[in-house]
């Protein structure tokens, strides 16, 4: 099969197009062929400061496509399904197999790339805002990078829920777009203190929530915008930087630093997890919620996909076919 694959750690141009051996579908596990790729941000941290276990190694967390073989032991998977899977690797190739517990049907009527794209961004942001941040109707969010998959589904799930959307983005134009996807004031982080703007947009008082998946100074200055018991989520860092928090600043306002990483939960909460991302998917297959996908690249180009997305460009989700 073919594949984009690493020997290496560095900058896109580390991906190779290559021909590997086939997967092998052991007990417990499906093969799909792969119709479509999503590339996650932590694709993008795996291929540029995750040593590869052996070469070459294929980067990948989401992928789907059509079941062409079950192992043995599996019951609810069968060849000829439609599937969206989810492990650590693997995704960037014409072919994959995965555990069958880590798979999703995709809904009649879903297209391969739009489900593809829904596990890790609309899961992760259902946990940020829900799970951890008790995200209630009447209350205000603050999402950064809201034009990115975890922030577009962000501030569709929080106006669902009733909330007030407050987003970051690096544009006007970018933040114009996502009124229709349900924000109410915009915030470009590059011509505006975000923090400064929070505060005036909520009369002083600070948001009840805030998803940030930047880390570094970014998750830092995100506590100056909180309201009274205010939750700050910290999930992912697109900045690859730590980010260090004094915990006296959370205490005048009895202030909550929460992390989430969706993959930590699907295995400590399994039932509960695949069941969310499993509704997640109905609710996109149904229009219920969006999916916007800003280009499709062949897998074969897979370095210049991966370096479109750290450009910063994109506007929503950038997908592979292979």
């Amino acid at each position: 099969m073919k594949a984009a694959v690493i020997y290496e750690n560095g900058v896109p141009d580390v991906l190779r197009y290559e021909d590997v051996p086939d997967p092998e579908c052991p007990e417990g596990c499906v093969l799909i062929d792969v119709e479509a790729v999503s590339i996650e941000g932590g694709d993008l941290l795996a291929r540029a400061g995750s040593p590869p276990p052996s070469v070459p190694h294929i980067v990948g967390y989401l992928a789907a496509g059509t079941v062409v073989a079950v192992g043995p032991g599996v019951k609810d998977v069968a060849v000829g399904d439609r599937i969206v899977t989810l492990n650590a690797a693997g995704s960037h190739a014409s072919k994959r197999a995965v555990p069958a517990m880590s798979t999703w049907q995709i809904p009649d009527g879903l297209d391969a790339a739009r489900a593809a794209c829904v596990p890790v961004a609309f899961g992760t942001a259902q946990e940020c805002l829900f799970t951890a941040g008790n995200l209630e109707a009447g209350q205000t969010a603050l999402i950064h990078a809201g034009a990115g998959g975890v922030g577009m589904a962000a501030i569709q799930l929080a106006k669902q829920a009733g909330a007030t959307v407050i987003s970051t983005a690096s544009s006007d134009q970018k933040l114009e777009r996502l009124k229709e996807f349900g924000l109410d004031h915009g915030v470009n982080y590059a011509s505006e203190d975000f923090v400064r703007r929070t505060r005036e947009l909520t009369d002083g008082r600070g948001v009840d929530v805030i998803i940030d998946s930047v880390g570094g100074q970014n998750l830092v200055d995100s506590v100056g915008a909180l309201a009274y018991r205010g939750r700050l989520i910290s999930v992912g860092l697109a900045g690859r930087a730590g980010s260090d928090i004094e915990a006296r600043d959370l205490w005048a306002q009895n202030n909550a630093l929460r992390g989430v990483f969706l993959g930590g939960a699907l295995l400590s909460e399994y039932p509960r997890v695949h069941a969310m991302i499993a509704e997640l998917l109905e609710q996109v297959g149904s229009g219920g919620l969006r999916v916007e996908i800003d280009r499709t690249f062949q897998l074969a180009d897979a370095a210049a996909a991966h370096a479109y997305i750290e450009s910063r460009q994109a506007f929503g989700r950038v997908v592979m076919v292979p």
